[in-house]
């Protein structure tokens, strides 16, 4: 994954928490340790995915307090960062991953529950990777770069022990890729449990009484109240003007230098059921310079095609999940697209976004980072 692209996933993903983290002074560190197995749709590397993975994962979470935009729509989410380490399997041919990431911890049982269930997704960058080399590393046709996106999901629950620890336990996704900027690029895909444990704690009781053994405290976690009913935008309806860039590699130049350029402009009709939920339907048109190695005309470089998704937002975060198909010849990526994404709300007219737009089904297609606006809303 080459420099432009690193800045660019950092950027988004972090720059938004800067401010936001910090008011409230709940805060949290967990641990937990991961296994399971891998989901691999490549071939070179069966017998090295047998014995599947284990993981270790720690995360600092904010837990806000005061009413706003972020506890409103979220329910009073945690957010914060995280690293995660794992051991993949054989080190000469994966390497040993670790990641940094972002986070947010959406709460789906009521506040009072002793047993809370939770959904996490995060968004990072995977390092330390052992990449495809057609020498030293033949096998390996899963990751063609040492950098990748880290994306990981889990669902499970947290038990609260007493006033300060909670036993946690779940089932996560988690995938790397760099998304055809290099390849090869199956990407990895691991699923699995997780168990840890997380320890409250609240930076008053430093201000009210440092001694030990005190019995003069404050609370350890916050009382969240219950989520209220989602609330409506501003406006109920939107037209998005996108444009995006990325950069990606064919497969027969994988372990070179040579890249293509490629390019997204979308057009979307968005409609909002209120402020966490939306539609979209639109138009795209899409330029891969890499077919230049297939097709002489620059003519068939280009791709028209129609989406539509779904959009879940919160705060100033919307994550995206478009379906699409083209009207023009596919030039060989199969009739359906898919391009989830993670957009950030700059202003009430403009956005930074970045996604993965895919072909033949799930199969990466590029990394796209861009901008839109909306010139019009009623």
């Amino acid at each position: 994954m080459n420099l432009p692209v690193i800045i660019g996933v950092l950027f988004i993903i972090f720059f938004p928490f800067v401010g936001l983290g910090q008011e409230g002074r709940f805060k949290s560190i967990s641990v937990k340790v991961f296994s399971g197995a891998h989901l691999y749709s490549g071939v070179d590397l069966v017998e090295k995915v047998n014995y599947g993975y284990e993981a270790v994962d720690a995360r600092f979470a904010w837990h806000p307090v005061k009413e706003n935009e972020w506890t409103e729509d979220t329910g009073f989410a945690a957010y914060g960062f995280g690293f995660y380490s794992a051991n993949i399997g054989d080190p000469q041919v994966f390497g040993n991953p670790n990641a940094i990431y972002a986070f947010a911890n959406f709460f789906l049982s009521k506040p009072h529950k002793r047993n809370v269930l939770e959904i996490s997704p995060a968004l990072g960058l995977t390092y330390n990777l052992n990449a495809f080399d057609a020498e030293e590393n033949p096998l390996n046709d899963a990751i063609g770069a040492r950098l990748a996106v880290y994306f990981n999901v889990n669902f499970g629950g947290a038990y609260k022990v007493n006033r300060e620890l909670d036993v946690l336990y779940g089932v996560d996704f988690t995938h790397f890729s760099n998304g055809r900027t290099f390849t090869p690029n199956y990407g990895l895909n691991l699923i699995g449990f997780n168990v840890g444990m997380r320890y409250h704690f609240n930076q008053e009781q430093r201000d009210l009484d440092r001694d030990p053994y005190t019995t003069n405290v404050v609370p350890a976690r916050f009382l969240r109240p219950e989520r209220p009913p989602s609330q409506k935008m501003e406006f109920n309806n939107s037209v998005d003007v996108y444009a995006a860039i990325g950069t990606v590699q064919n497969y027969e130049d994988q372990g070179t230098d040579l890249r293509y350029g490629a390019f997204s402009g979308v057009v979307d009709y968005r409609k909002y059921f209120n402020r966490m939920h939306g539609l979209t339907v639109g138009l795209d048109l899409f330029y891969d310079g890499s077919l230049a190695e297939y097709y002489d005309e620059n003519s068939d470089h280009y791709l028209v095609g129609v989406h539509a998704g779904y959009d879940f937002m919160f705060w100033r975060f919307d994550i995206r999940v478009q379906l699409g198909t083209y009207l023009t010849d596919d030039r060989g990526k199969d009739f359906l697209f898919i391009r989830p994404a993670l957009q950030y709300e700059i202003s009430k007219s403009f956005f930074a976004q970045v996604g993965l737009k895919t072909r033949n089904g799930a199969g990466a297609d590029w990394i796209e980072f861009g901008l839109g606006w909306k010139p019009f809303r009623w």
